[in-house]
């Protein structure tokens, strides 16, 4: 490493003496007083700083403090006449071993298979249609219609877990003595009249089979995240300059053409950016809404980890969603560290 000499930040004159710059007077004052204009900053934009408050509360209640009961996924669950995580007995990695070669095994690998299949599927046909919308919206010319539209498309995000599960199952649920099939069960059944594995299905109501439950999961999260998700994209889309456009008009470009080498080159670095994202949160897969559709006759493609360690409910199921948290965090990090190399783009 290079040794810094004091005539680095001092000037010679000519008289032989030393003296400082006034760049580097300026920076050893700013130095100085850091504290005091960080202060003087926080004072002045006191109001900004509060509305922070809520927040930091909010991550350290519910996001900093329970990761104390994580202890338990190394403690022994089964200690006699013991309740909280500090009493029990250590277990060290015990728990982890059953997960994955011991008696839990055989519960634990199916689920992480349904988790994540139904990620995958979740990335592969969620992750593209809220770009498709923004595109979609960009090329809308009307701005009341494309008011209209996107309103409609933002809706479902706000509706809690339960009321589009309800909707859902309503949509879908099976023909009964006091009522008749859902509207889309009734269309689907006109479709397939002559499949007896279908027609089996609509019977016992396709959300509560097991061969349909994965593509009725990640229709209904398309239906209510895709037109939210889009939001980010069309900002983006929007904000490509107009003389871009009128350069590639010029060159003969299409509208395709233009969507192709215009538009898609300039988000590039948002899709990046929203991809990682989305692959953090991959193996979560929406907890809430499996819960609530879970039932025995789907339980072989639905159960996934959140709900198998839910229903555990012990030192196994801190084990299992710990499991799930880190290998989450390692598909973040190998997906921000492939874009930083192939793209030059990444969160960090």
């Amino acid at each position: 490493m290079f040794k810094l000499k004091y005539d680095d930040f001092l000037i010679k004159n000519e008289d032989g003496t030393y003296s400082m710059p006034p760049e580097q007077a300026v920076r050893d004052e700013t130095e100085k007083n850091r504290w005091k204009n960080t202060g003087f900053t926080i004072l002045k934009d006191w109001r900004l700083y509060l509305m922070l408050v809520p927040m930091i509360l909010v991550y350290v209640l519910w996001k900093y403090m329970p990761m104390y009961e994580l202890l338990g996924a190394f403690k022994d669950a089964n200690t006699p006449s013991v309740n909280t995580v500090s009493e029990q007995e250590w277990f060290g990695l015990n728990n982890f071993k059953n997960l994955f070669f011991g008696s839990d095994a055989n519960a634990f690998w199916p689920a992480f298979r349904n988790t994540f299949t139904i990620a995958f599927y979740n990335l592969l046909f969620g992750f593209p249609a809220p770009i498709i919308l923004a595109l979609f919206f960009n090329e809308i010319r009307s701005n009341a219609v494309r008011s209209v539209m996107q309103v409609c498309v933002y809706l479902p995000k706000f509706l809690s877990t339960v009321v589009v599960t309800s909707i859902a199952l309503l949509l879908f649920r099976k023909g009964s003595t006091t009522a008749e099939p859902g509207i889309l069960s009734q269309f689907l059944a006109l479709l397939a009249p002559n499949n007896k594995v279908f027609q089996d299905a609509l019977q016992g109501g396709l959300f509560y089979s097991a061969r349909y439950f994965r593509s009725l999961f990640v229709i209904t999260e398309l239906w209510e995240h895709a037109g939210y998700d889009s939001i980010v994209f069309f900002a983006a889309v929007i904000a490509v300059s107009p003389t871009s456009y009128e350069a590639a008009q010029i060159d003969g470009a299409g509208k395709m053409a233009q969507m192709r080498y215009v538009v898609i080159p300039s988000i590039l670095s948002t899709v990046v950016i929203m991809l990682i994202m989305k692959i953090g949160g991959l193996l979560s897969v929406g907890y809430e809404k499996v819960f609530l559709l879970l039932e025995s006759g789907n339980t072989a493609t639905a159960q996934i980890v959140s709900t198998l360690a839910n229903g555990w409910g012990d030192s196994r199921g801190v084990a299992a969603e710990m499991t799930n948290n880190l290998i989450g965090m390692i598909l973040v990090l190998g997906a921000n560290t492939v874009a930083r190399k192939a793209a030059n783009v990444s969160l960090y």
